[in-house]
């Protein structure tokens, strides 16, 4: 089942214990404000049905996300936004939900990269490419920033953010961003494979308590850090000349002219 008008596709697999929500359009898989609400909806929907015993998301074509829509992060909309989308992130902590996995093919930048970093498991398709790119846009992530140290060490977490590199499958698998990495062109199969031994033989309520067991250190991230982080974006990076330079580069096409204030 397609969702047209955010671009949400909804189907199961292992006879209906897997859950896998595709977003779309591809190839960019932009998650914008609609798609933030229609796939909240739909995780608020599969919390209800205790036959899925895990969550795929994933994105539609070759890639996972591009990023957040770059359009909502103008000065007139990010103020609405960033809450909004904050607000879905810590839905996929608060939900009684199974496991839930993101499953990373092709691109997973910005955005895309801070939905997957919000999950409780990564698979990562082997040729993937993740990051966090903001610091490009003279921005930072908020939702990266509270969420990656969770997978590695704080000085590289720092790393990645304040210098936008990206990570191959192979780094991210080694680094701990990644739990799984499937060879190229099998990433849904591989994790079907994956999960008929290590989740599906598990029963569905334990595994929804198990989940909520481990999940404190999201929890703490959204809840504690995060909106301090949500501030710091709004109230004083977005009060500089950069942030709104970049912003507007990215959406005029052109190279940042930096004042550095």
């Amino acid at each position: 089942m397609t969702d047209t008008a955010t671009n949400l596709e909804k189907r199961t697999l292992a006879n209906g214990q897997i859950a896998v929500l595709e977003i779309g359009p591809a190839p960019a898989n932009i998650v914008d404000r609609a798609l933030m609400s229609s796939l909240g909806d739909a995780l608020t929907a599969v919390a209800d049905d205790m036959s899925v015993k895990l969550v795929i998301i994933t994105g539609a074509g070759d890639h996972f996300c591009y990023g957040a829509s770059v359009e909502e992060h103008t000065p007139d909309q990010v103020g609405a936004m960033l809450p909004e989308f904050h607000a879905f992130l810590r839905k996929i902590d608060e939900l009684n939900l199974p496991p839930v996995l993101a499953a990373v093919n092709g691109r997973c930048f910005g955005g895309g990269f801070e939905v997957a970093l919000a999950c409780d498991l990564i698979a990562v398709s082997e040729g993937s490419l993740l990051g966090c790119p903001e610091i490009k846009l003279g921005v930072f992530p908020p939702a990266g920033s509270a969420l990656l140290p969770l997978r590695v060490p704080a000085g590289r977490a720092a790393a990645m953010l304040m210098s936008g590199a990206m990570v191959s499958s192979q780094e991210a698998a080694g680094l701990g961003i990644a739990d799984l990495e499937i060879p190229e062109g099998g990433l849904l199969k591989g994790v079907e494979s994956w999960a008929e031994h290590a989740i599906l033989e598990q029963s569905a309520s334990s595994l929804r308590q198990a989940r909520r067991a481990s999940r404190w250190p999201w929890t703490d991230a959204l809840t504690r850090i995060l909106p301090k982080l949500e501030e710091q974006y709004l109230n004083d990076l977005m009060a500089t000349n950069d942030a709104k330079e970049g912003i507007q580069a990215f959406l005029d096409k052109r190279p940042p002219n930096w004042s550095n204030s």
